[in-house]
């Protein structure tokens, strides 16, 4: 039995899971590096997983519904929700990598190792997506790592130039 996954549904899941793994990780360690209360991190964290998760389900929708609506030749066969719906677990799911750390370890420890945990969710979810669509695997999962590794930095950064004591 071959699996066929639609492409729409593909894009869905593929973009939950590397927005959340890069900017959910870039939220976490930012604050870390910008507070050193753990309760503040972790609950910024969850507030922007879940308003980034339901907010880009909603995009998802509005801007799927959009191409529907343009498409006169009936190409687009995806259903609105289940895209959004994947959109929206996905990016929860994969949010989750970063922040799951901070509610184990202490906020210098965690912070390497949601960093750590990310990257290696963004290579794999980059090595996966290359398998899938037959195209490169390793060079899909190099490239999505990196792409993820700037973002983190970019996020370590304004969180250390923006510390709050």
């Amino acid at each position: 039995m071959k699996f066929n996954l639609h492409e729409d549904y593909l894009r869905s899941i593929m973009f939950g899971l590397q927005d959340a793994l890069v900017s959910i990780t870039g939220v976490v360690v930012g604050i870390s590096a910008g507070v050193s209360n753990q309760a503040i991190i972790i609950l910024a964290s969850f507030v922007a997983v879940s308003v980034e998760a339901s907010s880009m389900a909603a995009g998802q929708y509005t801007s799927e519904k959009a191409v529907h609506q343009m498409d006169k030749t009936g190409r687009h066969t995806d259903a609105l929700i289940i895209g959004a719906l994947l959109m929206f677990f996905s990016y929860l799911g994969a949010g989750l990598i970063p922040i799951i750390p901070f509610l184990i370890f202490p906020a210098d420890s965690a912070r390497v190792i949601s960093i750590t945990a990310a990257l290696a969710g963004l290579f794999v979810v980059g090595y996966l997506k290359g398998k899938i669509v037959k195209d490169g695997a390793l060079r899909s999962a190099i490239e999505i790592f990196i792409i993820g590794g700037l973002a983190t930095v970019i996020g370590l950064a304004v969180g250390n130039l923006l510390k709050v004591y």
